[in-house]
């Protein structure tokens, strides 16, 4: 093979697993905090104030994320890609491991949650900067004709990182409750420290973007890219923050919200529905690089467009199944949800990459990826529950909100320009 294409399955390689490693921070904290944290640190309010406590300290990693956007994206444009993804890297594998060590509220009261809510921040701060990097190597290493499915590796991270960080708590919840509690839940975050020291291995043995460092050879690029990219293109950055809401909404009712609602409104086996967000997991490692691919050949709007139309579908049916009850049902509803995410997820990375120029892509990719964080993804789980809460466990309201997410993205998508045949 020759010297590019190793260097090429090398950044693809180093991105999916640095993202794998990243997310699986990321999505620990969440399945903890359908599952554990209202207890360990919320214990003196009712099991629904708690659950939403602690949702709110959850939706703190998300706010935290356009920050680190803006900052990494600063320097990544500034300096470089790679340096940036080292540096988000360790940032939150350390904030995972601090975690794993947190005294509880029992033992320390108030300062306990301050804490969690603090090293939230610095995850979400971390998140927040490392897509930007991760998805550029990929498209930039890249061929032009098969950015869609390069930049989708990247993108299969995630539920990569899903997966295990199920996977592991799932392992772990299945001691005796007592343990668990007690000390087992630890011992999913403990473990970020073996996944953070194979990641920063393989990420410090990538090679700069090319495109990047021959366009900052040329030219010493804005002395601030973020001011760049809004006075550059302000409606690309909006039009690609909208294209996110129904993508990243669905995405944690579908691996979030599912774990508390079911076990808490339907009466569910927590080790059943975190099955369902696994095999689900499990099926978008395939989905999301097939629509990657597919939007090479046909285009990112129309498999964007045809995720969200059909997730506006299924919005309604997806409660339906979930009220039955029956485990297999259940699993189904959560892959065939997932499925449409994919189809929205696999072409994201390359479509808004291409929104950008060079010396401003990684603040302009990280700003409109990051900004619909906190209102999508951040609070979904979070209104999810208050709406149940609202209407007495009646899971209506919450379709119809997801709903509305969905016409967000659709008439974003609709407006923002075709963008697989351009060049970089």
């Amino acid at each position: 093979m020759s010297q590019p294409n190793n260097n090429l399955r090398r950044v693809i390689i180093a991105s999916f697993i640095g993202t794998t490693i990243e997310w699986y921070d990321f999505f620990l904290y969440g399945t903890a905090a359908a599952l554990v944290f209202n207890k360990l640190f919320f214990p003196t309010i009712d099991p629904a104030a708690g659950t939403m406590a602690a949702f709110a300290t959850y939706a703190v990693g998300f706010f935290a994320r356009p920050l680190g956007g803006i900052v990494f994206g600063h320097f990544g444009d500034k300096i470089g890609r790679k340096s940036m993804l080292v540096t988000t890297l360790m940032l939150m594998g350390v904030a995972t491991v601090l975690i794993g060590l947190l005294p509880t509220y029992d033992q320390i009261g108030v300062a306990a949650p301050i804490l969690l809510v603090t090293l939230r921040f610095v995850q979400g701060f971390g998140v927040g900067g490392e897509w930007g990097g991760a998805v550029l190597m990929a498209v930039e290493h890249g061929h032009e004709s098969k950015r869609g499915f390069h930049a989708s590796w990247v993108q299969a991270g995630v539920p990569v990182g899903l997966l295990l960080a199920n996977g592991v708590f799932h392992l772990a919840s299945s001691m005796d409750e007592k343990a668990f509690l007690a000390w087992g839940w630890r011992i999913p975050f403990l473990l970020g420290i073996l996944l953070l020291g194979v990641g920063m291995f393989i990420r410090l043995k990538i090679m700069e973007s090319p495109i990047f460092a021959e366009a900052k050879a040329a030219d010493p690029g804005p002395k601030v890219p973020i001011l760049a990219v809004l006075r550059d293109h302000p409606r690309n950055v909006v039009l690609a923050m909208g294209a996110r809401f129904a993508e990243n909404a669905f995405f944690y009712i579908f691996t979030v919200l599912v774990l508390s609602y079911g076990s808490q409104q339907l009466g569910m086996a927590k080790g059943s529905l975190l099955n369902a967000v696994l095999v689900g997991s499990a099926v978008q490692l395939v989905a999301i690089p097939y629509f990657g691919a597919l939007s090479d050949k046909l285009g990112r709007r129309p498999v964007y467009l045809g995720g969200a139309l059909f997730l506006t579908a299924f919005a309604f049916p997806f409660f339906w199944l979930l009220e039955t009850r029956q485990t297999g049902l259940v699993m189904v509803a959560v892959v065939i949800g997932l499925i449409g995410h994919a189809a929205m997820y696999g072409p994201q990375a390359a479509f808004f990459s291409e929104l950008f120029g060079t010396r401003v892509r990684y603040s302009g990719a990280s700003l409109g990826y990051q900004l619909a964080s906190p209102l999508a993804g951040g609070l979904a789980p979070l209104i999810a529950t208050a709406l149940l809460d609202k209407y007495g466990g009646k899971p209506w309201p919450v379709a119809v909100y997801l709903i509305v997410m969905s016409a967000i993205t659709l008439v974003c998508v609709w407006l923002v320009e075709e963008t697989s045949k351009k060049r970089l």
